[in-house]
C-alpha cells in the first residue's frame, strides 16, 4: 500500500468477478441479500432473480456506480463508514474476499450479525493461507510475494487459514454449518481422496465457509 494511504488501482476485471464457484451454493431463494464489496455487480446479477432485495457497499465508487444498474441500493465507502445506513435485517450475508481487506474483521463479522434475522445465512470466503506457494516463496525464494491482485493481493491485511476462518466466524457470533473450497483439478481429487481431504488445505488458493446467525 502507498505511503499516504490510498489504495493502489486496481484492473477494471477486479471489480467484475461473478464468483459463479460461490453462488452456486447458495439456495434458490434468497430474500434480503446484502453483499459486502459486491464491485461492479457481477455477484448480484447472478442473484438478481433469487432475491427479493439486494443491497451492496462497495468502496470503489467507479465500481459502485456500475453496481447500482442491478442493486436496489449500493453503500459507497467503507463498511465501518456507511453501516449505520444500512437497513436490515437481511436473509442472505455475502463477504467474498472482504475479510483479509480489513483491520479488524472480527468487529465487521459481529456488526453484520446484528444485521440478520434468527435464521441468515452468511457466506464468506477468502485466499488460503496455508497454500503450498506461500511457503515456497517464504523458504526459498526469500520473499512474501505480493502481487497487484490474486492470492497475495497487496491491499490484503489479514492472512487466515481454513481453520482461522472457521474460529474467526464462531467467535464472532455466527454458527458454522460447513466450509469447503472451489472444485480441484483432477490432480487435486486424487489427491484428497488419497489424504482423505487434508492435502486440500494445501492445494487450494481460496476457502469459504457458510454459517448461520
Amino acid at each position: 500500500m502507498p505511503l499516504d494511504g490510498t489504495q493502489p488501482a486496481k484492473p477494471t476485471s477486479y471489480y467484475e468477478q461473478a464468483r459463479p464457484e460461490l453462488v452456486a451454493l447458495l439456495p434458490d431463494r434468497l430474500g434480503r441479500v446484502l453483499d459486502v464489496g459486491c464491485g461492479a455487480g457481477a455477484v448480484g446479477r447472478a442473484l438478481r432473480g433469487r432475491a427479493d432485495r439486494l443491497v451492496g457497499v462497495e468502496l470503489d465508487p467507479l465500481a459502485a456506480e456500475r453496481a447500482r444498474e442491478i442493486y436496489d441500493t449500493v453503500h459507497v465507502g467503507a463498511f465501518d463508514d456507511v453501516v449505520d445506513e444500512i437497513e436490515g435485517p437481511f436473509d442472505t450475508i455475502l463477504a467474498y474476499d472482504v475479510l483479509e481487506h480489513l483491520v479488524d474483521p472480527a468487529a465487521v463479522l459481529v456488526r453484520l450479525r446484528a444485521l440478520a434475522t434468527p435464521h441468515t445465512l452468511l457466506h464468506v470466503s477468502l485466499p488460503n493461507a496455508r497454500h503450498w506457494s506461500l511457503v515456497r516463496d517464504l523458504v526459498l525464494r526469500g520473499t512474501f510475494g505480493y502481487t497487484q491482485t490474486g492470492h497475495r493481493d497487496e491491499t490484503h491485511l489479514r492472512w487466515l487459514t481454513p481453520g482461522d476462518l472457521r474460529v474467526l466466524v464462531e467467535r464472532s457470533g455466527w454458527r458454522v454449518e460447513r466450509s469447503g473450497h472451489p472444485p480441484s483439478t483432477a490432480v487435486g481429487m486424487l489427491l484428497e481422496r488419497a489424504t482423505r481431504g487434508r492435502s486440500a488445505e494445501f492445494l487450494v488458493y481460496q476457502w469459504w465457509v457458510l454459517a448461520r446467525a
